[in-house]
C-alpha cells in the first residue's frame, strides 16, 4: 500500500455488531487532523464520513452534539435534523455550529459540563479547564502538586473521567512539578487523581490514559502496558482485564461493551523502553492502529476496525446510540455554504 493511501479493514462480524447494537462511532487522528464517523448503510456495509480540522484530539458528547478539540479552538457540533427527520438517508447533520478560540493548550480529553460549555485537560497548563467568553480558558482544578499554572506540560494531566457533567478523576503520568518532568517517569510513574478530594487513588501506573466512568465503575487504558481494566477505588489496584497490540488511548462504552483505540507505535523515546514493548514481543504481536470493542464480562476483544495507511495514531473514541448514517460537516468544502436550517 502506497504511504499517503488509507484503508479501514474489519473483523468479520464487525458490522454485523455495529447494526445490531444500532450505534456509529467516531474517532480522531491528530497525526493527520481527521475526524471520522463510522455507520451503516442501508445494505449493511460501512459508510464513512471523514473531515479536517488540525490536531483534532478530544471528543465529548452524545447522539445530538458533541465538542472536538483541535489545535488552537474548542468546536461545538450540533445534529441540525428533528426528530424523525433524516437528509439524503443520514439519520444525523452534525454541522460546526460555534468554535471558541482557546490558543494552543494541548487539550487532551473534553467532556459536556452541566452549564452547557465544555471542560477538558489543559494539557499544557496542567489543570482542568473550561472556556471562556474573554480569556483563552478559565481554570476549574490543579492537582495539588502543581505549584504554578505555567505553559510547561509538567505531569502530562491527560485524561479526565465526569459524572453528571463534572469531572471526578483524572490521570496524569507523574507527579512532577518541572517543565516536561513527565517523560523521565513513564514507565511507572503515572498515577489516579479523585478530583473532589485532591487524593491519589492509584499510582505505579505506565502512561495510563483515558479514565471513564461507566455503571458506577472506573475504567482505565494503561498505555504503557498495553492493558486496558479498571480501578478498584477503594484499594488503588489496577485490574487489568485485555491485553490490545498497541499504545491504547481513546474509549467509549455502549450496552456492555468498551470501545478503545490503539496506535502504531512512534520511532522514539516517549514510547519506546515501555512494557508494552515486551509484551507485544511475548505475544509476537505487532502494534496495530485500531478501533477495538471488547466484552466488558468476558474481556475478550471481539470485534476490531483496523486503520491500514498513512493513519497510524488514534487519539479519541466516541459512540454515538441510535445513529444509524450520521453525516459530518466540515468547515473547508462548499456544502457548508447550502447547510441552512431554520429554528422552529
Amino acid at each position: 500500500m502506497e504511504e499517503n493511501k488509507f484503508e479501514i479493514v474489519t473483523s468479520r462480524n464487525f458490522m454485523r455488531w455495529l447494526t445490531n447494537q444500532k450505534v456509529s462511532l467516531a474517532f480522531t487522528t491528530y497525526q493527520i487532523g481527521k475526524v471520522f464517523m463510522i455507520g451503516s448503510n442501508p445494505d449493511g456495509k460501512m459508510h464513512v464520513t471523514e473531515r479536517t480540522f488540525s490536531r483534532c484530539m478530544g471528543l465529548g458528547g452524545d447522539d445530538q452534539g458533541f465538542w472536538m478539540s483541535s489545535i488552537f479552538q474548542i468546536w461545538r457540533f450540533q445534529n441540525s435534523l428533528l426528530p424523525g427527520q433524516s437528509y439524503n438517508g443520514y439519520d444525523r447533520v452534525f454541522l460546526p455550529q460555534t468554535s471558541t478560540t482557546t490558543g494552543d493548550l494541548d487539550v487532551h480529553d473534553l467532556a459536556p459540563g452541566k452549564n452547557g460549555k465544555p471542560i477538558f485537560v489543559n494539557t499544557l497548563f496542567s489543570c482542568i479547564s473550561t472556556t471562556s467568553d474573554s480569556h483563552s480558558f478559565k481554570p476549574l482544578w490543579q492537582p495539588p502538586f502543581i505549584t504554578k499554572l505555567a505553559p510547561e506540560d509538567r505531569c502530562h494531566l491527560n485524561g479526565m473521567a465526569t459524572k453528571d457533567g463534572e469531572p471526578i478523576y483524572v490521570t496524569a503520568v507523574s507527579k512532577s512539578d518541572v517543565s516536561d518532568g513527565w517523560r523521565d517517569h513513564r514507565e511507572s510513574g503515572g498515577i489516579v487523581m479523585d478530583v473532589r478530594t485532591n487524593e491519589i487513588i492509584c499510582e505505579n501506573l505506565s502512561m495510563p490514559h483515558s479514565p471513564r466512568y461507566y455503571r458506577d465503575k472506573l475504567w482505565l487504558l494503561e498505555a504503557g502496558s498495553g492493558y486496558f481494566g479498571s480501578v478498584d477505588t477503594t484499594t488503588g489496584e489496577f485490574k487489568r482485564l485485555t491485553f490490545c497490540p498497541g499504545f491504547l488511548r481513546g474509549m467509549a462504552f455502549i450496552d456492555n461493551y468498551a470501545v478503545v483505540g490503539t496506535s502504531s507505535l512512534r520511532k522514539n523515546k516517549t514510547f519506546s523502553g515501555l512494557e508494552l514493548d515486551k509484551n507485544l514481543k511475548d505475544k509476537e504481536a505487532s502494534p496495530r492502529c485500531s478501533i477495538n470493542v471488547i466484552n466488558l464480562e468476558t474481556g475478550s476483544l471481539e470485534h476490531w476496525i483496523r486503520m491500514e495507511g498513512i493513519v497510524e495514531e488514534i487519539f479519541d473514541v466516541m459512540t454515538m446510540p441510535n445513529v444509524i448514517r450520521p453525516l459530518l460537516v466540515g468547515v473547508q468544502k462548499d456544502e457548508i455554504k447550502q447547510m441552512i436550517s431554520i429554528e422552529d
